[in-house]
This record gives structure tokens, sequence and C-alpha cells, in this order.
């Protein structure tokens, strides 16, 4: 297994059909490629096979969130999503706030992460 802290050669395409193995949808290569021009991307690869990704978005002072961090479901449970995690803590300018999932809880405070401020969403309008 190999890590990268901030992955700028991380194709849009590769993160697309990734991303399609964890969260299924209609993912426009464009604004994928946008998208990741604006986030640190710390990635986990299997030779050439992308495993692993946490995305940090920041503005280098005040704030910064991880926007997802995702492993593939065949390679979880193998330490992948915690050496993200450190690698995020390691290279990131600001504090980290981000949201989990119910199920995902346990994994991110056995992680040393601390449960903080209650998180709300705004939709977009369509």
């Amino acid at each position: 297994m190999t890590y990268q802290a901030d992955d700028r050669a991380l194709c849009a395409a590769d993160f697309i059909s990734f991303v399609n193995q964890v969260w299924p949808g209609e993912y426009d290569l464009q604004l994928t490629r946008a998208a990741l021009r604006k986030t640190i991307n710390l990635t986990a690869r299997d030779g050439e096979a992308l495993v692993g990704c946490l995305r940090i978005l920041s503005d280098g002072y005040f704030f910064g969130t991880i926007t997802e961090l995702l492993v593939l479901p065949a390679y979880q449970k193998r330490g992948i999503g915690s050496r993200l995690l450190q690698l995020a803590k390691a290279h990131t300018p600001t504090m980290l706030y981000f949201g989990a999932q119910p199920q995902a809880e346990a994994f991110y405070q056995k992680n040393g992460c601390q449960k903080s401020l209650q998180s709300y969403a705004i939709q977009k309008r369509e």
C-alpha cells in the first residue's frame, strides 16, 4: 500500500471510477476535475489502483473540513482510513471540522477525533 499526501496528480476519471464503487452516481468529469483542484487530496493505492481517499477543503488559516474519507469496501478494516486520518493531521494547515455518519462515529473516536459541534445542512436550490 502506498500513501500520498496532497496528490495533485489525482486523475478525475480515476476518482470518479473509485467514488462510484462507494457512492454510485452520475458525476461530471469537468466538475470533478475542478473540485479536485480545490482540495488537498490524500490517497491510498494498491499498486496503481486508488483504494482510499481523504479530501480536505481549507482556506489555509481559519477553517478546514474533511469533505470525505472513502475506502473501497474490499479494503476496509485494514487501517487505510486510519492512516489517511494521520496524514490529514500532519498535512492540514488548520484545525479540521467534519460530519460523520452515526455508524462511523466509533471509528473516528478510536482515531483520536473529538466529537464537537453538531452539523447542519442547507440544501441548494434547484
